[in-house]
């Protein structure tokens, strides 16, 4: 396990702590929670964290030196982002136990080449980029990597049992559950079918919202009817003379 280290400060409830005004000032509010452990606020100087989010992830145990808080193990456990710009705006961290499992779900590496993809066509398909795990935190691992290249002919896939991990790492599936599959190419006839059924789709959709729309007109012309109808009605009849 790589010693990862990051330093933070108590934050406090004051006006100066709010977050929009840390932000300013390139501190990062976070907060750290865990098991039997207290929730504390906290802030941690926003280039630190970017480059020890950037080496450990969301799977990596680091060591949070809180100042008048103490040392505490932790993990990365959410990250908030604007959604337009990216920016980091908040940071959870989960506190753990050294000597208590957890479960974790951790990504999938797929490295190498399939000679089914280059030699003879076949499509990858991924049907799982994360799995999760037990382990205790010490042994937490980034990633799981997933070497492709044994992938040598249509049919041929990897499956959880197949992966590569510690005796102390406990992967949570099902031993035949398939990670990736080599598939056959379509044929011509079955992308040509695939193809019909895809504009048979599209003629369905727009025939229903031609008669929604069409449903739409007739209704308001209905209603401008009855509209002229009551005005009518309503006019006040002259007498004759």
């Amino acid at each position: 396990m790589d010693n990862i280290k990051l330093k933070a400060q108590i934050r406090g409830i004051e006006k100066k702590e709010k977050p929009s005004i840390l932000r300013k000032k390139g501190f990062l509010p976070s907060v750290v929670y865990g098991h039997k452990a207290k929730s504390l606020s906290l802030k941690v100087e926003i280039e630190s964290f970017k480059e020890v989010y950037q080496k450990a992830g969301e799977n990596s145990l680091l060591e949070l030196n809180v100042e008048g808080g103490g040392k505490k193990h932790v993990l990365i456990h959410e990250v908030q982002k604007d959604p337009v710009t990216e920016q980091i705006l908040h940071a959870d961290f989960y506190q753990v136990e050294m000597k208590e499992k957890i479960k974790s779900f951790i990504p999938l590496s797929f490295v190498g080449k399939s000679p089914a993809v280059e030699d003879v066509d076949g499509v990858l398909v991924k049907n799982i980029d994360e799995v999760e795990v037990e382990c205790f935190p010490i042994d937490l691992p980034k990633e799981i990597k997933v070497d492709i290249s044994l992938l040598r002919a249509f049919g041929n896939a990897i499956t959880a049992e197949d992966l590569k991990v510690s005796s102390k790492v406990k992967v949570l599936l099902k031993p035949e559950e398939v990670l990736v599959i080599i598939q056959a190419p379509r044929t011509d006839e079955e992308l040509e079918e695939l193809e019909e059924s895809v504009e048979e789709k599209v003629e369905e959709i727009e025939g229903v919202e031609k008669e929604e729309g069409e449903g739409q007109e007739e209704g308001k012309e209905e209603e401008e009817g009855q509209e002229e109808e009551k005005t009518a009605s309503a006019q006040p009849t002259q007498k004759a003379e």
